[in-house]
């Protein structure tokens, strides 16, 4: 019986290893990495879908808002993606400053199915829907102007130069995608199966980190010149190389951006120096020649050999960026007030030359005349402009702290901006005979030093002794009032 028992026991374990023999070559083959896709250029309008298992975008990084707005589209029978940089971002490693959808649904269905939600624009008509102080933009797939949709022109229109007036004709996705301007940007990610959708060969580019714009480059600067500043600004932002193409016409046509709207420039000058790679957006800017259509006065005293402006430029972009590097706000007020700065000085000095004005009222003046021509490149709100002010006033009362002045300097409140304006201008080799090392040291001091501080004489400072006059002391006027009557 204890023979039999172990007779079993041994067929039993011949069948178990027969078995896991026949199995193990399986297990091997489905361990092995899968083989890497294909990435051949396909023609534009051919559809190339990535799978979630070889774009590996983590679920928990698509926005729960966006995502609202795509699946209460398709609930009503609509197609509708996740569009553009976000997902262009998302494929970098890097965090969407925003997400969009685009939808087959023509703007006046969209709004319906959102309280929340308003069409905007006329030029280009667009979905906003609101969540909080979130803000997700729904725009409706577009074809080309020739389509026969647009057969009177009404939804869409172009000048004689190429400018689009209006494109407001809707199409297919396919048709969209080509109507985007550059491949990285013309990626939909599909909620349905979680892949990707590319029509211009955009995943390849961004594999191969290339900017490269859709059809030619020539026509479509021309449709919207403004996509010569979105090349400098994609090409510093995510470190890509223009595609030659591309970049071949930039410094030819970088004219057309005359013809934008200023209050368009000031949000694109924000979106190339305000959003964390200021510096080399300059940098590329300066490639192709676009700085001057932003800062015309500034790029003027750049082409004279100004010593001191390319170095400002420089530091205020670089603190710029490391400041939202880490986590800390920024204002457009502090970055136009000092890229504006010598331009400004060289006005206040023209206007002490030619004219018999006091230093404050010179400057005033100057500001006056500075800001006048700057608005006509980049239309700056009031909100904006009327610190800039304020931080040029105190460049000229900083070096004026004897006695209780500079317990009130301290008190303003453009003193920080006007302080940290004052550290650039050294860090960029301006002398100011030692003036922001005295005010580091103010601000540290305690009562006694300070008192010690506010005796030390104040620096001779140039835009304050240049054609700067001793007051004259008013005299009261007698008081004549009539003698009272009985």
């Amino acid at each position: 019986m204890h023979d039999l028992f172990l007779l079993a026991t041994l067929i039993l374990l011949v069948l178990i290893s027969g078995l896991w023999l026949l199995r193990a070559p399986k297990l091997k083959a489905a361990a092995q990495p899968e083989e890497p896709r294909s990435l051949d250029i396909l023609s534009l309008g051919e559809r190339r879908i990535i799978p979630e298992s070889e774009h590996q975008i983590p679920r928990r990084l698509l926005d729960d808002n966006a995502m609202k707005v795509v699946y209460r589209l398709q609930d009503a029978g609509y197609e509708s993606y996740l569009v553009g940089g976000c997902i262009r971002d998302l494929l970098l490693g890097q965090a969407p400053k925003d997400f969009d959808v685009a939808t087959s649904a023509h703007p006046e269905q969209a709004v319906e199915l959102f309280h929340r939600g308003r069409l905007i624009g006329r030029r280009f008509k667009l979905l906003h829907v609101r969540f909080g102080r979130e803000l997700i933009e729904v725009a409706t797939f577009r074809a080309s102007h020739d389509s026969d949709d647009n057969e009177d022109g009404e939804h869409g229109r172009q000048a004689e130069s190429g400018l689009i007036l209006r494109d407001n004709v809707y199409g297919s996705i396919e048709e969209d995608a080509l109507r985007r301007d550059f491949t990285v940007n013309a990626l939909y990610y599909c909620v349905r199966d979680y892949s990707i959708h590319d029509f211009a060969n955009g995943y390849p580019d961004l594999k191969n980190r290339q900017l490269r714009m859709i059809g030619d480059p020539e026509q479509r600067y021309r449709e919207d010149p403004v996509r010569m500043l979105r090349a400098a600004r994609f090409a510093a932002k995510l470190s890509f190389e223009i595609e030659e193409k591309t970049a071949e016409p930039i410094h030819r046509l970088a004219p057309l951006l005359a013809r934008i709207a200023p209050a368009r420039l000031f949000d694109e000058a924000l979106k190339l120096l305000q959003t964390g790679h200021g510096a080399a957006s300059f940098r590329q800017m300066q490639r192709f020649g676009l700085f001057v259509y932003l800062f015309p006065l500034t790029q003027q005293l750049l082409n004279d050999e100004h010593p001191q402006t390319e170095a400002l430029i420089q530091q205020v972009l670089r603190n710029t960026d490391r400041r939202l590097e880490q986590g800390k706000s920024v204002t457009p007020a502090f970055m136009f007030a000092a890229l504006l700065w010598y331009p400004l000085v060289e006005r206040y000095h023209r206007i002490l030359d030619e004219e018999d004005l006091p230093p404050l009222q010179a400057l005033h003046e100057a500001a006056n005349q500075i800001l006048s021509k700057q608005v006509k490149s980049t239309a700056i709100p009031k909100r904006f402009s009327a610190p800039m002010r304020e931080i040029w006033e105190l460049q000229l009362r900083l070096p004026r702290y004897r006695g209780r002045r500079a317990d009130q300097l301290l008190e303003h409140p453009r003193f920080r901006a006007a302080y940290d304006l004052v550290l650039l201008r050294e860090s960029a080799g301006e002398d100011l005979d030692g003036l922001g090392q005295w005010w580091t040291e103010y601000q540290q001091a305690n009562p006694v030093q300070r008192s010690e501080l506010q005796h030390a004489p104040s620096p001779s400072y140039p835009t304050e002794t240049r054609g700067d006059k001793p007051k004259r002391r008013r005299r009261r006027k007698p008081n004549r009032r009539p003698a009272a009557t009985e």
